[in-house]
């Protein structure tokens, strides 16, 4: 079998097809991403929690499908994915961990804390999953036969 190419393509020309993890993760972020810009443009007032809750609720749904899609990907380098993931998980973990406690620190409470701990975790378990996705495509995997 011959390495991948950057492309996803073997040097013989057949390409290896994968889920479109990268491309559901990017959309995820840019739905927790624009859940925050929207609830920091009312600070220091409280946000109307609507428009974040239905955010987070779509970049959690698009979380869903792509673990799913990932987990029925064949002839994938799994071993490579976990080994990647685990300690990207764990930096993102400790990242959101200090966000969580910024904002706890300053007091905001309730409702608002409730949805920026949903928008944390969400960013902190889809960050990862791209990152060990992208090392893992590039790897030699098990072969379908």
């Amino acid at each position: 079998m011959s390495a991948p190419s950057l492309t996803g393509a073997s040097r013989t020309g057949t390409e290896r097809r994968f889920a479109p993890v990268s491309e559901l993760g990017g959309a995820s972020l840019v739905l927790i991403v624009a859940g925050g810009i929207y609830m920091a443009s009312y600070a220091p007032r409280p946000a109307p929690l609507g428009l974040p809750i239905a955010l987070a609720c779509a970049s959690g749904a698009l979380l869903l499908l792509n673990v799913v899609m990932l987990a029925r990907t064949r002839a994938f380098a799994w071993d490579k994915f976990f080994l990647v993931g685990k300690w990207a998980l764990v930096s993102y973990v400790i990242a959101a961990g200090l966000i969580e406690f910024a904002f706890v620190k300053d007091h905001v409470r309730g409702g608002a804390l409730a949805v920026i701990t949903a928008m944390l975790v969400l960013f902190a378990v889809t960050v990862p999953l791209i990152i060990s996705f992208t090392v893992a495509r590039y790897q030699s995997g098990p072969t379908d036969t």
